[in-house]
């Protein structure tokens, strides 16, 4: 089974906004590959600064989303997962960006870890920062790899005890 977790990153309230992404691969329950990109979204505001640290002057010469997700098709393609923390965030993001960027969004089922770490362990908080401490995972927190990362790890040790990832999928998206 290979799961892909990934953490994105906005410069803005919009979700067209990705100014970093975060892709790690699990493939039968082991950490693979992992990779970052910083995105030019397409507005040059960003009001999130001080939650990620991410300006307009880190990401003026990176590449689109669209060029970004080009380059890191191998890492999804023959997911049979995609996992994130909090994920319809990252799915929104995710569905917005492909189809400004006219990109076709992956039909891969979304899981979400918040939904696994609260079935599973009972955590209450289920934020990452939180389930990271209590699992053991380190984290710079809303770091995208980090957050992918950590994401993975959560994903994986839940798999290695025996949790049923099912219980996790995310329904279809309500906008």
């Amino acid at each position: 089974m290979k799961i892909v977790a990934i953490d994105f990153e906005t410069a803005d309230t919009g979700a067209d906004s990705a100014c970093a992404l975060g892709i790690v691969t699990i493939e039968n329950g082991r950490i693979g590959s992992s990779t970052a990109r910083l995105i030019r979204p397409p507005r040059r505001q960003f009001v999130f600064t001080y939650i990620h640290g991410i300006t307009w002057n880190d990401v003026k010469a990176a590449p689109t989303f669209g060029e970004v997700w080009d380059d890191l098709e191998e890492h999804w393609r023959d997911a049979d997962y995609l996992v994130a923390h909090n994920a319809a965030f990252d799915r929104k993001v995710l569905y917005t960006c492909c189809a400004k960027a006219d990109r076709p969004k992956p039909e891969t089922p979304f899981l979400c870890t918040v939904r696994i770490a609260r079935a599973h362990w009972q955590f209450k908080p289920a934020n990452l920062a939180y389930v990271s401490e209590q699992l053991g995972i380190a984290l710079n927190h809303h770091d995208a790899l980090s957050d992918a990362l950590a994401c993975a790890a959560i994903a994986a040790q839940a798999v290695q005890e025996g949790y049923a990832l099912e219980g996790a999928r995310l329904g279809p998206p309500s906008y």
